[in-house]
């Protein structure tokens, strides 16, 4: 089966689909413009497909690569076969290729490569070979004497036999698939602790045990991380007796047969020694890496609709970044996302100047006509909270109102250069309140400049393969912020980068040349950019606005290349056309006219603006004014496999367990629910001690 075949085969699309794509990709069309501006070449595949064909065809090529490799090694040792060629061509993973590979791989020196230098590999066939009779083993052994190799007695030269042999059966395919499927299938993983640790993180894992396939890849991740912490031991309960009876059996039959002792004590040393080890680290790998993926898909399907959320424009932003011993940094911003003024106020403890901090916040409030207030979830939150939602209920009636951000990351972006690059005169503590302010104001423009792995809405992302987690992240970040698309000309340097086509040289480059040669007036200007070429134009253009330019087709998602068919569309009453029957008169594929149309009809329209917007607050609540049974409106700010953390406006989020998100079954919280959703939740706990909350949404939404 070629590479196009299976991935037709996996992604269920057509063998067309997947040979035209891979022709895209190899050309070195991104994948967010192969989705949105190739789709009658692909056949309206969707961006999420295209990821995964994209992966699966690296992979695929990869192992492709791998076997040409293996064969050519193969048969440089003069070991190459048709049978062994027949198995290398036909194997459909990694794994099953290495185990090919694993008896020719060279090793390191060993107890079986030491007995081979003394020339006892014949003696191992010859056991194998079952042709002994009665007595024919011992006698057999005594030829390979050697005062040289220091084999002394016959028990020498059958014990380094059967060193051979053991190596052999670690090494044997079949009998590493035997071990394997007893792994997956049927061996529980036990685990122990310390019960005097004073670390209660593990707690519940201090005397538990699973089967291996149904460990859950939360749960895998944190019992790794125990195991590293020296918090817990794990322990691979496998059925050791019944799995080397069974390699035994497909070896030997006859418990009479003169071999029969050698060979028994050869597999059962074999499989504990070399086999079972070597297994169970393949299944830790695999395991991890089953739980690796999860967790990352869970980390994206969460970043997605984190960055996809709602602006909140038309605003003058307070941000305040929330601290104890240094106070609280304030930062406003203009509505257009330009700072404006920033002090720091003593809210909190050790100082508790509250009264003056109101002050001041009154007046930054009333002197730039702030109407929203941004305050960052870090240390000292909910204190800062407090007085915000009192000063608030002072300054009434006036309409003001503030909502608790997720700062995660702002500390990182205030260090970074970018953050200098943008504001050299401030303290790195006041770009902090800054991005607090601007993650509301527009969040997907302000988050970008993050690595996506800091902005904290997944599980365990400093335990999954880091490679793995940020080329996936940022694919999201691309997929997102082409969906949108960026003004170029209040773009910052970071969102461009992202944009089809775009590197971080040219996107600095943009930057360059606007502040030279002042905003770009059409799309056309794009191509004098120093280093932006016709391709990389082509990728980009029509994910790029320009609002100042005379054409009002560069204000929108229209291609360059496609101004022809809309130029024709203009002034035409859009909602009466027959798109069928205009494709065909302006022999355009329907996809693309209908995409046209659609941006004709809302010309600059941001996807954004069909998520819910965030939840604005003028009270403040806390754990002791709740009751089990209140209905309460939040937010979701993070989904994990276990269920999902809704903020109800209190200190610590609150858990909706995936068994109470819904009535009728579901495989996993986010099949219901995502980042930024605005949801109904009823309390059905309430632990004072913990200061935890547990809810449900089952009858409300």
């Amino acid at each position: 089966m070629t590479i196009i075949d299976t991935l037709a085969k996996e992604l269920g699309i057509r063998k067309d689909q997947v040979e035209k794509t891979i022709a895209l990709i190899d050309e070195g069309n991104t994948i967010p413009f192969i989705a949105r501006y190739r789709k009658e070449v692909t056949g309206d595949l969707s961006d999420t497909i295209l990821r995964d064909l994209e992966t699966r065809l690296n992979y695929l090529r990869n192992l492709e690569e791998r076997k040409l490799e293996i064969e050519r090694l193969i048969d440089e040792l003069g070991e190459l076969t048709e049978e062994l060629t027949k198995k290398i061509r036909s194997a459909k993973t990694l794994q099953a290729l290495e185990d090919i590979y694993r008896p020719f791989r060279p090793k390191r020196r060993t107890r079986a490569t030491m007995a081979k230098e003394k020339g006892l590999e014949p003696l191992a066939d010859y056991l194998l070979s079952l042709e002994a009779k009665p007595g024919d083993s011992l006698k057999e052994a005594e030829k390979y004497l050697s005062e040289e190799h220091e084999v002394l007695t016959p028990q020498d030269a059958l014990q380094g036999a059967m060193d051979i042999i053991a190596e052999i059966v670690s090494d044997d395919a079949a009998y590493r698939d035997i071990v394997r499927h007893d792994m997956f299938q049927k061996t529980t993983l036990v685990v122990t602790g310390d019960p005097n640790a004073q670390d209660r993180t593990y707690e519940m894992y201090q005397d538990f045990e699973e089967p291996v396939r149904l460990l859950k890849p939360h749960r895998i991740l944190a019992l790794f991380r125990g195991e590293k912490e020296g918090v817990l031991k794990l322990n691979f309960a496998a059925n050791h007796d019944v799995n080397a009876d069974k390699i035994l059996r497909q070896m030997i039959t006859d418990k009479n047969h003169d071999s029969y002792p050698y060979l028994e004590e050869a597999v059962l040393d074999g499989y504990k020694r070399l086999l079972f080890p070597s297994v169970e680290t393949e299944v830790r790998s695999v395991l991890k890496e089953m739980a690796d993926s999860e967790s990352i898909k869970v980390f994206a399907g969460n970043l997605e609709p984190y960055l996809m959320q709602a602006p909140l424009t038309g605003h003058v932003i307070m941000g305040i970044d929330p601290g104890y011993r240094t106070g609280c940094k304030v930062a406003v911003i203009s509505k257009l996302g330009e700072f404006l003024e920033s002090t720091t106020i003593f809210p909190t403890k050790p100082h508790q100047r509250i009264r003056e901090s109101k002050e001041t916040l009154k007046q930054l409030i009333k002197k730039h006509g702030v109407s929203v207030i941004s305050i960052g979830n870090g240390t000292g939150s909910r204190e800062t909270e407090q007085v915000v939602a009192q000063l608030l209920e002072e300054m009434a009636p006036e309409q003001i109102f503030y909502t608790i951000t997720n700062e995660s990351g702002a500390s990182i972006y205030s260090a970074s250069k970018l953050a200098e690059d943008e504001f050299p005169q401030l303290d790195v503590t006041i770009r902090g309140a800054i991005s607090i302010a601007r993650r509301l104001q527009d969040p997907l423009a302000e988050l970008v400049k993050i690595e996506p792995k800091h902005i904290g809405v997944g599980q365990y992302q400093h335990d999954v393969n880091q490679k793995q987690l940020s080329q996936t992240l940022e694919n999201v970040v691309e997929d997102c912020v082409n969906r949108v698309g960026v003004d170029i000309n209040r773009a910052s340097p970071a969102l461009l980068a992202y944009v089809s086509g775009l590197s971080k040289t040219v996107a600095r480059n943009i930057i360059s040349h606007k502040e030279s040669h002042g905003a770009f007036t059409d799309r056309k200007a794009i191509l004098k950019v120093k280093g932006l070429g016709p391709k990389a134009f082509e990728q980009s253009a029509g994910f790029l606005r320009v609002p100042e330019s005379r054409n009002p087709l560069d204000n929108t998602g229209v291609h360059p290349e496609s101004y022809p068919i809309a130029e024709r569309l203009i002034g035409q009453p859009l909602d009466m056309l027959n798109l069928e029957k205009v494709a065909k008169e302006l022999n355009v594929g329907l996809p693309t006219l209908t995409d046209i149309v659609n941006e004709l009809k809302k010309p600059g329209r941001d996807p954004r603006e069909d998520m819910p917007k965030p939840i604005l607050r003028s009270d403040v609540l806390s754990i002791e004014d709740l009751e089990v049974g209140m209905e309460l409106t939040g937010t979701v700010r993070n989904v994990v496999d276990f269920g999902a953390f809704v903020d109800i406006g209190i200190k610590n989020d609150g858990l909706v367990h995936v068994s109470e998100i819904s009535n009728r079954f579901i495989k996993h919280p986010s099949d219901v629910l995502k980042v930024a959703d605005i949801v109904k939740v009823r309390i059905i706990r309430i632990d004072h001690e913990r200061g935890q909350v547990g809810l449900s949404m089952k009858g409300l939404n």
